[in-house]
């Protein structure tokens, strides 16, 4: 049984802030503990790989979705193959040999009350939403998966993203890691302000976290194969419409707006280039 595990690194336990933890050194960023990042990410993967093995999953393809990078291959699990680069970016490789597809690190969407490090693509985006639903990278990937006909069965993260996932792919079943503690969405913010918003949160010891999301992934493939392999299938009608709103990177400057359609494809409509201009 084929699984894919898209991951991220924001929504891990122990992540701090964006700046230390998942951003390499360099000018902008000091990324003092990157490195430990992607162990917490890695070691977290790995939970949820024994979790699906334990159930009966023999092929697991790991998707290391974070800008920068966050799997540490040296410490991925042996029975995972990583996968890294990919000819368009949606949906990172996914494709229909796929039985389910699961996520370990993600983050809610920008904007989020009660997130953690909440962002979509970037710490630039006010919102993006696709016929009207706001979503975050969690329901580009499922919708994406939908379009292949790929259940959603698993993810673990925040608290807030946890409540994201359920309400857009009800029967997942999920794993919360941390608890955001910011009261306020930062929609007014420039982009450092915004990165430094949601930083504020309640986190799970990392074994402890990791023994959740193990006993989770568990039961959710557990779940997935009671059930005769059919699971949270996520889609919207076409045709699709996205619409952008980017922050400005200083305050004072105009918000961007972009807009795209597509007849008939969520994957085509999320490769197709942005050209956002003033409000």
């Amino acid at each position: 049984m084929k699984i894919f595990v898209m991951t991220d690194m924001e929504g891990v336990a122990g992540l701090i802030d964006s700046d230390n933890w998942c951003r390499p050194p360099s000018d902008e960023f000091p990324g003092r503990y990157y490195e430990v990042g992607k162990q917490l990410l890695t070691e977290e993967v790995n939970a949820a790989v024994d979790g699906l093995c334990d159930a009966g999953a023999d092929d697991l393809v790991v998707a290391d979705g974070h800008g920068a990078g966050g799997i540490n291959p040296l410490l991925l699990d042996r029975r995972c193959k990583l996968m890294r680069g990919w000819p368009e970016k949606w949906p990172f490789g996914l494709d229909r040999s796929v039985d389910a597809i699961v996520w370990v690190g993600q983050h809610a969407k920008a904007g989020t009350i009660g997130a953690h490090l909440a962002h979509t693509q970037s710490m630039r985006y006010i919102d993006l939403s696709i016929n009207g639903v706001s979503i975050g990278e969690f329901g580009q990937a499922a919708l994406c998966a939908g379009e292949l006909g790929i259940p959603a069965i698993f993810g673990s993260g925040d608290e807030a993203f946890c409540r994201e996932a359920q309400a857009l792919a009800p029967g997942i079943v999920t794993a919360a890691v941390k608890q955001g503690r910011q009261t306020t969405d930062g929609r007014d913010l420039a982009v450092d302000a915004y990165r430094h918003h949601n930083v504020a949160a309640l986190h799970l010891h990392h074994s402890v976290a990791c023994e959740a999301i193990r006993a989770q992934a568990r039961a959710a493939l557990e779940q997935f194969i009671a059930a005769g392999r059919r699971g949270p299938i996520v889609t919207l009608p076409g045709p699709y419409e996205r619409v952008t709103l980017l922050r400005p990177d200083k305050p004072g400057e105009p918000v961007l707006r972009d807009y795209a359609t597509h007849p008939s494809s969520v994957i085509a409509l999320m490769n197709l280039p942005m050209n956002a201009q003033p409000v």
